[in-house]
């Protein structure tokens, strides 16, 4: 296995080489804003908020699949691993291509039982967090922009992603 699928920040930030790169699709998981961000997007005393993953029956969560050169894999896995350090723990998923195809691939999910884990808030209270927080990676609001400029790019729309970013385009 080498794929590595990325949701959030990975999709326009990946910091390592890869030998290609594939919109892929994770079934079963929802993206969400539900993971503080004390060490990129905020600072402890206020976190900003970042994207995980959660079980959802049904649900679909598109994103980026990287496939890395394997004899680099055990060095990237072990920079993503410092990388996501926040709550963040690695686990094998199967993803699904435009075409059908299957590959077994590396993500990174910030459970429930982690330190970090928010859990849900009200659109308007995420997004008022979003445009406050500022963390050494750079504001939240970027985060958000970013992320919503390449699902975009790839075709992706996602409610949750959209709505933020409608509303912050407002302040």
């Amino acid at each position: 296995m080498t794929w590595i699928f990325g949701y959030g920040s990975l999709i326009w930030r990946p910091a390592f080489d890869y030998e290609m790169r594939r919109k892929a699709a994770l079934r079963g998981w929802r993206r969400r804003f539900w993971q503080a961000s004390p060490d990129h997007r905020g600072v402890p005393e206020a976190p900003g908020r970042v994207v995980t993953l959660v079980p959802e029956t049904g649900a679909v969560c598109w994103g980026v699949a990287f496939r890395a050169p394997a004899a680099r894999f055990d060095a990237i896995v072990a920079e993503l691993d410092y990388r996501e350090r926040n709550g963040y723990e690695r686990t094998t998923v199967e993803l699904e291509f435009e075409d059908g195809a299957r590959e077994q691939a590396l993500t990174y999910i910030a459970h429930a039982h982690n330190p970090s884990f928010a859990g849900p808030a009200a659109l308007a209270d995420l997004a008022a967090q979003i445009a406050r927080a500022h963390g050494p990676s750079g504001s939240n609001r970027e985060y958000l922009e970013r992320l919503a400029a390449h699902l975009a790019d790839i075709g992706v729309h996602d409610e949750e992603v959209h709505g933020l970013h409608g509303l912050l385009a407002g302040q």
